[in-house]
């Protein structure tokens, strides 16, 4: 595809996150699209998951009716309700395929769209904004979501014209897309953040929605197919689902084989949850807290198979 077709090409953004020193090496930008083919319980973005923009409402930001109407004046479905205290709701049955003028007229930003649709020029313009920060430190521009390889088209367009911009790139990635796209992206990509969370298929399905089995498998061939390109495994310690030795040493033991992988454990965080209530969900996780003391032993367990390829989270 020409360059000027890859600056035209449109995708779903609904974040560009400036200065991360966590998402890849050195100082990078963020850029997060919508979309994800799993539905994990501890899902800290769930702004992320679904392909269409949502609109989101903080009561904390609200003026309530008494003092400002503009969002029910806007609304074009009648969706934007008022309720007897003057507080808002939000019909949600009423409120798809709409432009949501409502988000638009909120003068306070109490009412905010997840999720723009953005050119690809657009997006490397404001990446382009921090070069001299990438340069000093190697960093970059990392692709986030939900799933960015998901938006297959966008996500390969954007890799391509960063390449042209010399900006270096990175995707943290599920893994849970077609081959195909995943091989397409690696010859634009300088650092790959690749999610295991379980090596039990069942499990895996239970707690996300999706087996395992194409992920683990684009693992391999991933790992296989550059053996100098630098990947870093990561798990997200979940209480109840991989939190135990023999699921981290599983996890450990399918990476040992591939030397350019590193590995990496996160420890679970409740960060997210006021966005579940953002969107009128209720999060899946409720109050479920980790035992910070038990990644000290879970490292260890990792380090037992992977030695000092084993990351340590700060």
């Amino acid at each position: 595809m020409s360059a000027l077709e890859d600056k035209k090409k449109k995708g779903l953004v609904f974040n560009i996150q400036k200065y991360s020193v966590h998402d890849g090496p050195g100082i990078r930008t963020i850029v997060f699209l919508k979309g994800c083919p799993l539905s994990c319980r501890w899902c800290s973005n769930p702004e992320s998951q679904r392909r269409e923009p949502e609109l989101a409402f903080n009561a904390g930001r609200c003026l309530t009716f008494a003092k400002c109407t503009r969002c029910l004046q806007a609304c074009l479905r009648g969706a934007v309700l008022r309720e007897a205290d003057d507080s808002l709701r939000i019909d949600r049955s009423l409120c798809t395929g709409c432009p949501m003028n409502c988000a638009e007229a909120c003068p306070s930003q109490g009412l905010i769209v997840y999720g723009q649709e953005r050119s690809v020029d657009d997006v490397l313009k404001v990446v382009e904004q921090d070069a001299a920060f990438y340069t000093r430190s190697s960093g970059g521009l990392t692709l986030s979501g939900g799933e960015p390889l998901l938006q297959d088209e966008f996500a390969l367009a954007l890799l391509r014209d960063a390449r042209r911009r010399r900006i270096k790139t990175a995707v943290e990635t599920c893994g849970m897309v077609p081959w195909k796209t995943l091989e397409a992206a690696a010859p634009y990509l300088n650092y790959v953040l690749y999610d295991i969370k379980h090596m039990d298929s069942g499990v895996h399905k239970e707690q996300t929605g999706c087996s395992n089995a194409t992920i683990l498998d684009n693992f391999q061939k991933l790992a296989a197919l550059d053996p100098d390109k630098p990947i870093l495994a990561r798990t997200p310690i979940i209480p109840g689902f991989n939190d135990s030795e023999a699921a981290i040493n599983a996890i450990a033991e399918f990476i040992k084989p591939f030397p350019n992988v590193r590995y990496e454990m996160l420890p679970y965080h409740r960060l997210g949850t006021q966005k579940y209530h953002f969107l009128d969900r209720v999060p899946p996780m409720n109050d479920v807290t980790l035992d910070k003391s038990i990644m000290s032993s879970l490292r260890d367990i990792a380090k037992n198979v992977l030695g000092d390829r084993v990351e340590v989270v700060k």
